[in-house]
Parts: C-alpha cells; structure tokens; sequence
C-alpha cells in the first residue's frame, strides 16, 4: 500500500498547470486583519511577484503557503496537495518539494559554505558522501561561488550568503521557490546579480517562483507577472510594463 507521502512524491506538474493556488485566504493577529480574502493562482515556470507596502501581508502569503502560519479562513492548494489539512508526515513530503530563500539567507555562522549546503541532504539517508559532494558542488557552480566551498558565511559578502543561500536551497532540486525580499540590504549592483540569477535558475531548473520584494528593479527583471497587495487583498495584476501605465495612482506609485 502506498503512503501519502509516497503519493505526493510521485506526482508531476506540467508546464502550464496551476501548482500553487490560494482561495480567499484569511490570517490575522488579534484585532490586526492582514489577509482578508486574498486569491492567487500560480502556473508552472512562472515567477509572480508580489509587492505591497511594508506590512501588508506579503511575508504572511508566503509563510502560509508551507504553514509556517496556520490560516483562520480559506484554501492553500499546493501541487495538487490541501496544505492546511494534510498530516505532518504528508506536509513534510510537500516541503521538500519548495525551497525558501529567507532575507538573511539563514546560513549556520559555525558551519562552513559545503556544511551548510550538506545540511538539507542530512534527511537523505540513502546518500553516500560522494553523491553528497556532487550536489554541493553542482549548487555552488550554478551560483558562481564553486571557490568558497570551505569558506564560513563571516568571510562572505551580502551578495554571496544571498547566493550560497540560493544554492543551499536549489541543492533539493524543489519545483517551487518563494524568496522572501531576496534583494534586500544589497548595494544595487549586487541587487542586479541576484536578480538575473533568480531569472537564471527559473530558466535553468524550471522552476515555480514567488518573489516577495519591494525592489521594483528586481520586478522588472524576475517577473512574469506581478500581483499588488493592499488591505489585505489583491488589487490589481500584471506585466511590468501594464502595471506601470496602470489608471490607478496607488498602483502606478510603486513605478514611479
């Protein structure tokens, strides 16, 4: 008999199939009402990104997403998976399956760049030290950084624990990837890298992105679609190029 975790694992998305999509989702602190009714629809390949003032209920969208928050109201479907419902061992299989790039990167101070990256493979039981070294050095190659391999994140730029953290989250090979202000503390030079590197994975691994950001250059360059958040809910949607002309002078004042 198979597991739910052995379902989940199995199943495969196609290009242009819906994989994450959120239905009047509804979260709150207290009396503070952050997501009222929000909805999203996110297909195969694509990077959304979604921005909104500081808040706004951005970084709460992401977190429910893996129920890092549990939400008061609404529906969270996942690869096809009900994430609010599903049982601790059918949610960790749906887990493995996103990659969560956090603004600081999170890397262990204590632990090298090649043990932060052997970290996530640490739940691989099968996997011998060889297979393990391939990975981390495939990650780090893919992110320009093979050279710091035995370096500790103290000896690293912002630029570069953004990139090892992006490597140390590729290294599971997930379907879908939510950057939670990926550009953030960056000089802008450096916010440019990151960009056209996220652009680079989803072309590359094709991958599923949500990108959290309030770097509106970091939109232009990563999105295929871009979501605005305001009181809660989703106000308006589109191109970079639509959006920026938008009638709505809310809307237009994140362009401008």
């Amino acid at each position: 008999m198979e597991t739910a975790t052995e379902n989940i694992t199995e199943k495969k998305t196609t290009a242009g199939e819906t994989v994450v999509e959120i239905e009047n989702l509804h979260i709150s602190f207290g009396d503070n009402h952050v997501l009222t009714g929000a909805n999203l629809k996110v297909t195969k390949g694509e990077n959304v990104v979604v921005l909104g003032k500081s808040g706004s209920g951005k970084s709460v969208l992401i977190k429910c997403l893996v129920r890092l928050l549990d939400a008061d109201e609404g529906k969270v479907i996942v690869l096809g998976e009900d994430v609010l419902s599903l049982k601790d061992e059918a949610l960790n299989a749906i887990r493995k399956k996103i990659g969560f790039l956090f603004q600081s990167a999170a890397l262990y101070d204590s632990m090298s760049v090649r043990e932060n990256l052997e970290f996530p493979l640490r739940q691989i039981k099968k996997q011998t030290q060889e297979e393990k070294n391939k990975l981390v050095e495939e990650a780090l190659k893919s992110v320009g950084l093979a050279e710091a391999i035995d370096l500790v994140p103290s000896e690293l730029s912002g630029g570069m624990r953004k990139r090892v953290g992006l490597a140390r989250t590729m290294i599971l090979k997930p379907e879908i990837i939510l950057y939670d202000e990926p550009t953030t503390g960056l000089d802008p030079i450096t916010s440019k890298e990151i960009s056209k590197l996220i652009l680079e994975v989803q072309k590359e691994f094709k991958t599923t992105a949500i990108i959290i950001t309030h770097d509106i250059e970091c939109a232009r360059i990563t999105a295929n679609r871009i979501l605005v958040l305001k009181d809660g809910v989703f106000v308006a949607e589109g191109t970079y190029k639509e959006l920026e002309k938008s009638e709505d002078k809310w809307v237009r004042s994140f362009f401008e």
